[in-house]
């Protein structure tokens, strides 16, 4: 038999509890399991107690791998399954992390989709066509992305890329910048119509650039 020495709440998380036993740190649990589990300081464990403690733990490793995941930035439920599959966790730990992570609104595939469209429209502008494709790759479900992507402007998208893209291309006469800039936006996934229009204005809006100041 161990005894439950000290139960102290973790520095990193106040969602975890530290746990001692016969006065030395043994593993961190869930606050959720402190409770569940009715785990106080005095309280005798049994082997067979600290085994199913001992599941809980590593289940709660398994979530702390997925909270430093999502720290760096949001990520789809697919991708967090296959990295957490990669550390070599066992599916019902992931699977019990992941409806975790659900219930405290940090994953959730439509907010992901919605981050995603948000910040390739802030730095690189592409059309919803190749936006669609790369959530997909993410593992993100065809609705979700149906809702997100359908309110994009391709207009103002391709306008924008090419708007970032022409910095770089001063100097050039109209039918290289044409060309170059043309190619750049066929590999953002726009089409014919949309890329002669975006060339265009790119185009007029570096000539008002070029005019000298009177």
């Amino acid at each position: 038999m161990s005894t439950i020495t000290a139960l102290r709440a973790a520095k990193r998380t106040t969602e975890r509890v530290n746990l001692f036993l016969d006065g030395r740190f043994t593993f961190s649990l869930e606050k959720d399991d402190v409770v569940r589990q009715k785990l106080e300081v005095g309280l005798e464990l049994s082997q067979e107690k600290l085994a199913e403690l001992t599941d809980a733990m590593q289940m709660g490793r398994c979530l702390d791998a997925a909270y430093r995941l999502l720290g760096y930035r949001p990520r789809s439920e697919s991708e967090v399954r296959t990295r957490l599959q990669r550390r070599g966790f066992p599916p019902e730990h992931i699977a019990a992390a992941i409806g975790k992570l659900k219930e405290r609104g940090l994953l959730d595939d439509r907010e992901f989709a919605r981050f995603w469209v948000e910040n390739r429209a802030a730095f690189r502008p592409r059309s919803r066509g190749l936006t669609r494709s790369e959530l997909l790759k993410k593992g993100v479900a065809e609705d979700a992305i149906r809702d997100v992507v359908s309110d994009m402007d391709e207009t103002d998208a391709a306008n924008r890329a090419a708007a970032i893209k022409a910095r770089r291309l001063s100097g050039l006469e109209y039918r290289e910048f044409r060309q170059r800039l043309g190619d750049f936006l066929r590999r953002r996934g726009f089409t014919y119509e949309t890329i002669d229009r975006a060339v265009k204005h790119a185009w007029e809006e570096r000539k008002k650039e070029d005019v000298p100041s009177p």
